[in-house]
């Protein structure tokens, strides 16, 4: 990757982006280790765009850290009072058929793909919730089902961005800014979008929403939203847990938000097990493409995997000689009681207080640093 090439053009849809956010959000690699593979080849400056952005996944997680379940609820009201938003997405936006083509060609680049530009990840949002009047939070759920780096904190955290509901005020973008940044079938001319700022932020504050469009033809298979799943695909081989596999054994437990390559440190004898949690996944369903994106990875770091409920999970690991794991907040409830958690990689320091905003949160963490190779210095210094 071209780190001055990415930070030329990144805000645009066929622009350098980097295609590792999947495999950040499933712990395939660390930040760090995205960080210093690509300082290696270009070293760049700790204000750079890249390093910049890998900030905004890591205060994200800082905010979620502080905050917990109040993420998934309003930060602070936004243009309109919560009453005001609708709680159920439109179906013609779940099957891409609004007559908006930037806000159909994000619904079905969604679905066929399971990646979404970032660019196109706010236009949508902000359609939905602004000209739309849905709930933030029921737009970020859905596309947390099919995202393939979907990630709580930095999914929903984003949402309220958008929303104006964790910023200072709401996202608005117009057919003009699309046509900058988006190759031509995702211009809108003469679209709701077509208009000034200063009419979107009107109808943003407004209590009206657009009208639902008439459905002139049913929407084709190819773009009905794709069903979601509790749980994984029989292919995948998934088991219930089962004690006598593990009983007085040491196991090293991963997740799929754990899914990089095995501590070095492991005894020979240790049971690499996998688990997918009925209690997490029940709650928030996956696409099956993003079923078979993590299992995949899965089934190469070990071919015995559990599906099942936490008393049944828990029950199981009971048999165990010890339980070892990595710590991760979208698991943490669960994995506390039943393993010994190493942290979880980091890249940028802790900072204890909470920080209201992104700039305060990077102010702290980057104080005194010049170079990406400073940051990653200073991680080497504190794991030493």
């Amino acid at each position: 990757m071209n780190p001055e090439r990415y930070a030329r053009t990144r805000n645009a849809l066929d622009g350098a982006v980097s295609g590792l956010s999947p495999y950040i959000s499933h712990g395939f690699v660390s930040l760090a280790e995205v960080l210093t593979a690509v300082n290696a080849v270009h070293a760049i400056d700790i204000q750079h765009k890249f390093v910049y952005e890998l900030g905004w996944r890591a205060f994200y997680r800082h905010v979620w850290q502080h905050r917990g379940a109040d993420i998934f609820r309003s930060l602070h009201e936004g243009p309109l009072p919560e009453q005001a938003y609708t709680p159920e997405l439109p179906a013609d936006v779940r099957e891409g058929r609004t007559g908006v083509p930037v806000v159909d060609m994000a619904v079905h680049t969604l679905y066929a793909t399971g990646t979404l530009h970032n660019h196109a990840r706010m236009w949508l949002a902000s359609y939905v919730v602004h000209l739309r009047k849905v709930h933030w939070r029921a737009g970020a759920d859905w596309l947390y089902a099919h995202l393939l780096d979907g990630d709580l904190a930095s999914n929903h955290l984003s949402w309220q961005w958008v929303a104006g509901t964790g910023s200072s005020k709401p996202y608005l973008f117009n057919a003009d800014s699309v046509a900058r940044f988006a190759p031509p079938p995702w211009h809108s001319p003469g679209s709701a979008i077509d208009t000034s700022y200063e009419a979107l932020d009107l109808l943003a504050r407004g209590p009206l929403a657009l009208a639902t469009p008439p459905l002139d033809v049913p929407p084709v298979a190819l773009h009905a939203e794709p069903d979601r799943h509790t749980q994984p695909p029989s292919a995948l081989g998934a088991t219930p847990p089962n004690a006598t596999q593990v009983a007085g054994r040491d196991v090293w437990l991963v997740h799929p938000w754990s899914l990089g390559e095995l501590p070095a440190d492991l005894a020979p004898d240790t049971l690499v097990l996998g688990l997918y949690l009925g209690d997490f996944h029940r709650a928030r369903p996956w696409s099956e493409r993003r079923w078979r994106f993590v299992g995949t990875r899965m089934a190469a770091l070990t071919p015995v995997c559990w599906y099942g409920d936490a008393a049944a999970v828990g029950q199981a690991l009971a048999a165990a000689r010890t339980v070892r794991s990595t710590a991760e907040p979208h698991l943490s409830h669960w994995l506390v009681p039943w393993a010994t958690c190493t942290p979880e990689p980091t890249l940028f320091p802790t900072v204890e207080q909470s920080c209201a905003s992104f700039s305060q949160w990077w102010n702290r963490t980057t104080r005194g640093l010049h170079t990406a190779a400073d940051l990653l210095a200073r991680l080497a210094h504190k794991n030493a």
